[in-house]
């Protein structure tokens, strides 16, 4: 990732839970997330609450769009950090949010392939992710699909491989 070379903190995993648990927040939808030189723009359908009448007590849905530079992002993390830092009484890996949770576990896979460029979409929890990848002939990009049981698996599997030693994390992404 561009904006966060060198520093071990900062990666796509931790990266992509802290945009994932402001957009739970926000209670987001059908989201597609996009790299940029400066941080990451993502769109997503979000419902507004605001209906004055019965017919519209539930609101309508609307595209939102946000970006966010370094300097949110890390102020998400530590944020994010702050929060799970805090002590409570029954604490469990339940607490996050679906796309701190999904995002997350993505971003594992992520830091794995070291792409030069991000780029994906999600739709009723599957994600398809478009990543450009360095290689001896020159960039290229190669497309993975995260069904929604993949996410469901990884984010299952995600507590048992983090607190083994030199375990690694299965990757049930589809490389197309």
């Amino acid at each position: 990732m561009r904006i966060y070379e060198g520093s071990p903190r900062q990666d796509f995993e931790e990266v992509l839970r802290s945009i994932g648990a402001v957009l739970d927040q926000r209670a987001m939808r059908e989201i597609s997330l996009t790299e940029t030189p400066e941080g990451f723009i993502v769109q997503g359908l979000v419902l507004d609450q605001a209906g004055s009448s019965w017919t519209e007590s539930y609101g309508q849905q609307h595209k939102e769009t946000l970006q966010f530079v370094d300097d949110d992002i890390a102020r998400f993390m530590e944020e994010g950090a702050a929060r799970r830092d805090q002590p409570t009484p029954v604490q469990s890996h339940g607490d996050a949010g679906q796309y701190e949770s999904a995002l997350r576990v993505i971003g594992h896979y992520i830091d794995q392939q070291h792409p030069r460029d991000v780029f994906f979409f999600e739709q009723e929890g599957a994600y398809v992710l478009r990543l450009l990848m360095a290689s001896q002939t020159g960039a290229r990009h190669m497309l993975v699909e995260f069904t929604r049981d993949d996410i469901g698996q990884l984010v299952a599997q995600a507590p048992a491989a983090r607190y083994m030693p030199g375990a690694e994390k299965a990757s049930p992404g589809t490389p197309r």
